[in-house]
């Protein structure tokens, strides 16, 4: 663009009014960037190929409802089932309620549904010959210092022991590993069922919840409605789904992750378009003689208004592509801080446009009025001051 060195010093005419509208702008891409990793990451859970083989059963009136042990059986008869395993929920917490650890109690060959967990073999034998053997993921045992042999006290906030006491004390004998990085029992525990339905007197022999590998990931939607079948109409009927929809929808219980970003991103650039707006007006209201003295020595109105416009889009341009790019330095950090849960470090190519186009946007937006305005000028009045 020929115009480019107007326009940039335009936008640098006021250096420290610019800057610090800058930094709001980076700030606010830089929050948008974080959050959009925080939705890819929860929107990408489950997402795995060996994930797409797999089918988790729960009850369908309330995830917190359990199921009878019994429909492990009938489950594993159903054409196209390879194996089934179960788990319930145990909510442990390790040394302080707030730090809350993912702790299921897993049926004995829960680890044979996950081929992307690995367990030394030594490590697995001793797990299943330990009742009171727990197996952590490498990430907790990297964030609390544990090593195998260590006694483990864990908190439930929901299941008291035969004595009445809500803390329960287990023998570390193993670690997980992911070989993907991306299997979700690397920052869990993995406690055993027998022991735990044995201990703990308000279980009683059910289970939170079923998981199925199904021969031919084509059959899928067959097999799960033939899961379902089995208890239909009974005081326990299912709701069998993908591993990726389950996840999703679990975390939707939770929270809505997406409504929560969209929210919050909505009012921080409503705020942007505010600012940005108020220093563009200024800044044109500013250059009013200036802007005058241009169209007198031969600068059209058009020129004028695409001048102004060029040079509010590229404020939010220059904001935007450096909020974006300080969050690739800044994700691996909050990526390790979240102990994993964070998996998405890197500003992908749809958020990248994403921001890139917000920016364009909110540009033209917020410079739409003070270009209008200049394109109008009479230069008369402008030179004459008023």
């Amino acid at each position: 663009m020929k115009y480019l060195h107007l326009i940039w010093a335009a936008l640098f005419r006021r250096k420290t009014r610019t800057i610090l509208t800058l930094v709001s702008i980076i700030a606010a891409f830089l929050l948008f960037g974080m959050l959009d990793a925080v939705r890819v990451s929860f929107a990408e859970a489950g997402q795995s190929a060996n994930g797409a083989e797999r089918l988790q059963t729960g009850a369908r009136l309330s995830f917190i409802q359990p199921l009878p042990q019994g429909l492990g059986a009938q489950i594993a008869r159903v054409n196209g089932v390879k194996d089934v395993a179960y788990a319930n929920w145990f909510g442990g917490a390790y040394q302080d309620p707030h730090n809350q650890i993912f702790t299921f109690a897993v049926s004995p060959n829960y680890l044979d549904i996950y081929p992307e967990v690995e367990v030394a073999p030594e490590q697995r034998k001793a797990f299943d010959s330990t009742q009171d053997g727990i197996l952590a993921g490498e990430i907790i045992v990297k964030r609390y210092g544990w090593k195998v042999g260590d006694k483990i006290p864990l908190q439930s906030q929901i299941f008291p022991n035969k004595s009445g006491s809500k803390n329960w004390s287990f023998n570390l004998v193993g670690v997980m590993h992911s070989k993907d990085a991306k299997a979700f029992q690397s920052q869990m525990i993995l406690m055993h069922w027998k022991m735990f339905d044995e201990t703990t007197p308000y279980n009683s022999g059910m289970v939170g919840w079923y998981i199925s590998r199904v021969n031919d990931i084509n059959q899928s939607d067959r097999v799960a409605k033939a899961i379902d079948a089995l208890s239909a109409n009974s005081d326990h009927e299912t709701k069998t789904q993908t591993e990726q929809a389950a996840t999703a929808n679990w975390i939707k219980q939770m929270a809505d992750i997406g409504l929560i970003v969209t929210s919050i991103m909505g009012a921080v650039f409503f705020t942007l378009v505010l600012l940005t707006g108020n220093t563009m007006m200024q800044a044109v209201r500013e250059r009013t003689s200036e802007l005058a003295v241009l169209k007198t020595i031969g600068f059209s109105s058009t020129s004028v208004l695409m001048m102004v416009l060029a040079e509010s889009v590229l404020l939010l341009l220059l904001g935007g592509l450096i909020g974006l790019g300080l969050v690739s330095v800044l994700a691996p950090v909050m990526s390790s801080q979240s102990g994993g849960m964070i998996s998405h470090t890197s500003v992908g190519a749809g958020s990248w446009a994403l921001g890139v186009a917000l920016a364009i946007v909110i540009g033209l937006v917020v410079g739409a009025l003070p270009a209008w305005r200049a394109m109008r000028l009479n230069i008369v009045d402008a030179l004459a001051g008023r």
